[in-house]
């Protein structure tokens, strides 16, 4: 092998390894954000599980966050909880970087 092909590889392992991470960290910051909303909601702790797997599921539905914004505003106002798209976007930027805090102190 020579030495290009080698750093070629090595590049494309970066590059699978930086993707991975970033999708675990989404997936963690949605199901973070997910028990945030459920607090306010006053759900169990069965519930509140159950409920941040929704909003995890919720991500895939379009690209980008608005699905898991949408969702959470949605059933905080169903929920009578008196929040609004800001309050929701902070706290998933808050999420996020928990998400990766918790993430890489793993690693």
């Amino acid at each position: 092998m020579t030495m290009f092909e080698d750093r070629e590889r090595a590049a494309e392992a970066k590059f699978v390894r930086d993707d991975e991470m970033a999708f675990r960290i989404t997936a963690r910051r949605n199901r973070l954000l997910g028990q945030w909303a459920a607090e306010r909601m006053r759900l169990t702790p069965a519930e509140t599980d159950a409920y941040a797997k929704a909003v995890v599921q919720a991500d895939f539905e379009e690209s980008g966050d608005e699905d898991v914004i949408r969702k959470v505003v949605g059933d905080l106002t169903a929920a009578g909880v008196d929040t609004d798209e800001p309050t929701v976007r902070r706290a998933l930027e808050e999420r996020h970087v928990e998400a990766r805090r918790q993430l890489l102190e793993v690693r």
